[in-house]
């Protein structure tokens, strides 16, 4: 096995330094030898080598769709890649609660909902709901946690007065739709609502989705932001440490 050059780490295919890659997109043309040409054409453009159209198919009246197999060397130096994570034990829910009861005293109050018009609850409902995600279960089933689910398509105005009521410790976000970077938008509504009632400092903020990173939510006034790879146990692990830390008790 070739050994791995981290300094210059490139795709791997089917061979350590291979830099294969697969890429999609479409063009708005309809499908053709000539659109073919054009993708092949724009990835050797791009400095990629072995071009390779794989797939070529229509996705409506005036579009192509590819899929292209393509090789390139030039990598990134991964050791020089900096990026702020979220760090901690993985416990299981049973091992949160016992330390949420005991270290805290209270059920860690909890308030959830997808904001703006992004109708998609999916992770939202894999974190709070009983049943949770992967065999690993929601913050419904903790006894350290008191939840309310407000779902989808709510109001930045109406999620504060509902954690307001609630005497909520925390706010969880959950954003699906990404397109035209609404996501982004959608997250800094509800930093601005907050900052105008001088509350953005009131609670734990918490985002997550498929295209939020930690640094992502950080730079955007957050105090953690989750993606793919995510779990139920992850954000209460969090939560309890966050809470720890507000209250002056954290180790």
């Amino acid at each position: 096995m070739n050994e791995i050059d981290y300094k210059n780490l490139v795709p791997y295919g089917d061979t350590t330094g291979d830099g294969a890659l697969q890429l999609s997109f479409t063009f708005p043309v309809e499908p053709s030898p000539k659109a073919q040409e054009a993708a092949a054409q724009m990835v050797r453009d791009w400095g990629f080598s072995d071009v390779k159209v794989a797939h070529m198919s229509s996705v409506g009246v005036g579009y192509a769709y590819f899929v292209i197999f393509c090789r390139t060397q030039r990598g990134v130096n991964f050791e020089k890649v900096e990026v702020p994570e979220l760090t901690g034990q993985r416990l299981n829910y049973k091992e949160i609660d016992k330390r949420i009861l005991e270290e805290i005293g209270r059920p860690i109050r909890v308030v959830g909902a997808n904001t703006g018009f992004d109708a998609h609850t999916v992770g939202l409902d894999a974190i709070l709901n009983m049943k949770g995600f992967d065999g690993d279960v929601g913050l419904e089933r903790y006894k350290g946690f008191s939840t309310v689910n407000m779902g989808s398509q709510v109001l930045p105005a109406e999620l504060i007065d509902r954690a307001i009521k609630e005497k909520a410790d925390a706010i969880l976000i959950s954003k699906i739709v990404t397109q035209k970077d609404i996501h982004i938008a959608d997250m800094k509504d509800v930093i601005l609502h907050l900052r105008k009632r001088g509350m953005e400092k009131r609670f734990i903020l918490v985002v997550g989705g498929p295209r939020v990173t930690h640094k992502l939510a950080l730079e955007m006034g957050y105090d953690a932001g989750f993606s793919i790879g995510s779990y139920p146990s992850d954000v209460a692990y969090f939560l309890l440490e966050k809470m720890l830390e507000r209250l002056g008790k954290k180790k």
